[in-house]
């Protein structure tokens, strides 16, 4: 095949067959109505930028009388290709091929560009033009405004050089990667199914080791609780309050109202654990200080090696044990500290009926009068019934699940890079049809579209191109 330099990095060298253009000499920018300007009545598509997704799929399904929908939006219609011009959108990929839309008129987000298609080039062919996240790293480098609020500006767009095949040519390319990439795309899905159901084999697991213990042919009980039916017959069942550790702040809630104060807060001094502390399971970063003579006030807060925290607003029921290597510190207003009674109940067994399988959560959600939890309260927790075995056997089950989590992670790691593997040669893909490097045949055609009907699916991603789309990124 033959080439030529397009002398631009994105596009590096293009099939010598291709012709030269812009952007602008192929499409409209912003456009207007095509046909009659619609009544006041008249229902229109609203998409929202929430509702473009980042590999070209819209939700449609928003409609509103034009005389309810907020002036000033992106006007657009059937054919149209969207952009989205704002940082992250942008660099994440949002945009679409608008396919169909229920109404006349559709009108989205102010940070969309809206290209609308003239006869020179294929609507499908110029949103993957669009989407090739070469380009957009490109664009990314490119960006005007204010950091956080950059923009891709409508000359930088209006100028973007494009090398065109012939118009068959270019639905060719389209029908191939409409093909490729929905099969890519079920693979992707497939494998996030896969995640899930490693989730719910992990919760599973979790949850018949804590209420029933490893031995398959122990005799069971009813527990009297009606959230664990049946235990082993030698557990017993008692309340949160009843394992603590005997005193009388063995379970305590972070300061709460003037107690501790955003002006209370220092550069240095001593750690305020809160809740990023638990969900990052990290001691050492994003924590906040308070001064010495703050802490001398407030004693009865101190996180203690061994503690088990507890996320108790928001993000409810994250649980972490803090590590002999923390540093001294004291509870965020959104944490709870539960100190156990170590020959009764071992704090990481106790962390796994809370966090892993949700038993107290449900316990707690069925002791409230509202249908979800949004806090966790101290005193509907001490009242939470739990299965106690001995713990030995504890310690046989943390052991058991430790193993297990282990096995799962490594499931896990497995299929995550098979989605990053999908995911980047979809990318690759995309670039190297745009671009010429892969040119498509009818017969290619043929094969993607018997590809995404049969699910097969064969990688042949080009490493260049990956690492062209990491250094322009």
């Amino acid at each position: 095949m033959s080439t030529v330099e397009s002398n631009d990095i994105w596009l590096g060298k293009m099939p010598s067959d291709w012709q030269r253009s812009r952007l602008r000499n192929v499409a409209a920018l912003s456009p207007g109505y095509s046909a009659t300007v619609p009544v006041s009545d008249e229902p229109c598509t609203v998409v929202p930028m929430e509702l473009l997704s980042g590999d070209g799929a819209i939700d449609v399904t928003n409609q509103q009388p034009l005389d309810e929908i907020t002036s000033g939006l992106t006007l657009f219609e059937e054919g149209d290709v969207l952009f989205a011009k704002i940082t992250p959108c942008m660099e994440n990929g949002k945009g679409a091929f608008v396919q169909e839309l229920p109404t006349r008129y559709a009108f989205g987000s102010t940070e969309f560009h809206v290209l609308r298609p003239s006869k020179k080039i294929d609507g499908p062919f110029l949103y993957y033009a669009t989407f090739n996240p070469i380009y957009r790293a490109y664009a990314a480098e490119n960006m005007v405004g204010a950091a956080g609020q950059k923009r891709v500006s409508s000359r930088f767009v209006k100028d973007t050089r494009l090398f065109l095949p012939p118009l068959p040519e270019q639905q060719r390319i389209a029908a191939y990667l409409d093909a490729s990439c929905a099969a890519i795309d079920a693979a992707v899905a497939a494998k996030h199914r896969q995640l899930e159901t490693l989730d719910d084999l992990r919760t599973e697991a979790i949850h018949r080791a804590v209420t029933a213990g490893l031995n398959p042919a122990v005799k069971l009980r009813t527990s009297g609780v009606e959230w664990f039916d049946k235990i082993p017959v030698h557990w017993e069942v008692d309340r949160l309050k009843d394992v603590a550790a005997p005193n009388r702040d063995a379970i305590k809630v972070g300061p709460f109202g003037s107690d501790l104060l955003l002006g209370d807060m220092a550069d240095e001094g001593i750690k305020v654990y809160n809740q990023r502390t638990v969900i990052d399971r990290d001691f050492d970063s994003g924590i906040h200080f308070i001064s010495e003579e703050k802490y001398a006030q407030m004693k009865a807060f101190t996180v203690y090696t061994r503690d088990l925290l507890i996320t108790t607003r928001g993000t409810i029921g994250r649980c972490v044990i803090v590590p002999e290597t923390a540093q001294l510190g004291i509870l965020h207003p959104c944490l709870m500290r539960v100190q156990t009674n170590k020959a009764r109940m071992l704090p990481e067994y106790l962390a796994m009926l809370i966090q892993d399988c949700g038993l107290v959560l449900r316990q707690l959600q069925m002791m409230s009068a509202a249908t979800t939890i949004d806090v966790i309260y101290s005193g509907s927790l001490k009242r939470t019934y739990l299965p106690v075995p001995p713990v030995r056997e504890q310690q046989d089950i943390i052991a058991f699940i430790g193993q297990k989590d282990a096995e799962l992670r490594r499931l896990t790691a497995q299929i995550e890079q098979q989605i990053a593997t999908l995911t980047a040669y979809r990318k690759s893909l995309i670039h190297e049809c745009v671009t010429g490097q892969r040119r498509i045949t009818e017969a290619d055609v043929v094969r993607s579209q018997l590809s995404e009907n049969t699910g097969q699916l064969k990688l042949e991603s080009s490493d260049k191109n990956l690492q062209l789309e990491k250094k322009l990124s």
